[in-house]
């Protein structure tokens, strides 16, 4: 199993560089950064684990740009998007952003994306209807693969629809970079199963992990597809340990994300404390 690390990439967080090489050179897989563009200031649509939203969320970095600062000090480090709320960036520009992201890091590019929880901000952003915003996103996903993977592109679904272009870089990779959907709940499993190339759930909203894990291997294999082609990527928000992550990868977990977990967003002196001593139980996973 990998260990990767998720931050929130703030102005106060440790610099992409130094965070991206700490990591490489302590055997981490993968470095994730999230997305939010921009905080809705109504805060109309409540904060999904209730209470106050975290400050941190109003200063996030973006997290292409992040992940390039990244990419041009590391050589094995995977940069990953955790998550990405690609249907909030023109499609075109965005997919040429993580074309190009991609080619320079040698392929080492992962998508995690979402749906997104803030109708605000998502509204403020897109044009396309937040009430079919799984559908938003499949299409998004699969335009986006075509733009990367075919000679003369073209998409035709119900949300997104264009003729045939010129487009070009071409991801490094068929389809281009692997694409992980963070999604909990029927409807966001039941897409994740049917489209994505791997799954992200998060341990503290999951009843029970390992069940959870075989539903959902099950219904990879209800859509034809082989489970063993769908990666699941475990964001751990409980309190890390090493027996927690080794049963984990017990479990088939493919890779673990840890991070410095929400109480602790804004506090960035105990962020190469936690790196160290989680570096040391790498090779034990």
């Amino acid at each position: 199993m990998h260990l990767g690390f998720s931050s929130m990439n703030t102005v106060d967080d440790p610099a992409p560089n130094i965070l991206a090489k700490t990591l490489e050179e302590a055997g981490f897989e993968s470095l994730w950064y999230g997305e939010h563009s921009h905080i809705p200031v109504s805060r109309l649509t409540p904060y999904p684990p209730g209470g106050e939203m975290p400050d941190p969320y109003k200063n996030m970095m973006d997290p292409y740009v992040s992940l390039m600062a990244a990419a041009s000090v590391t050589t094995r480090l995977k940069l990953g998007t955790g998550i990405a709320l690609l249907m909030e960036r023109e499609l075109f520009s965005q997919t040429k952003t993580i074309a190009t992201l991609d080619r320079l890091s040698n392929g080492r590019m992962i998508i995690g994306c979402g749906v997104g929880w803030n109708k605000e901000e998502f509204e403020n952003t897109t044009s396309l209807p937040f009430g079919r915003r799984y559908l938003g996103l499949k299409e998004t996903v699969l335009a986006q693969r075509a733009l990367l993977t075919d000679k003369e592109p073209e998409f035709h679904g119900k949300l997104i629809d264009f003729d045939a272009v010129w487009f070009d870089p071409k991801a490094t990779r068929p389809g281009g970079p692997p694409v992980i959907f963070g999604a909990m709940g029927p409807l966001g499993i039941k897409h994740a199963a049917e489209w994505a190339d791997g799954w992200m759930p998060v341990d503290v909203a999951m009843q029970d992990i390992e069940q959870d894990i075989k539903a959902f291997r099950q219904n990879v294999k209800d859509n034809g597809r082989n489970p063993d082609s769908v990666e699941i990527t475990l964001v751990v928000m409980a309190p890390v340990t090493a027996d927690l992550l080794k049963s984990y990868r017990d479990m088939g977990v493919d890779r673990c994300n840890i991070g410095v977990g929400m109480e602790n967003w804004g506090k960035p002196e105990i962020v190469m404390p936690m790196i160290e001593q989680f570096s040391k139980i790498i090779p034990q996973l």
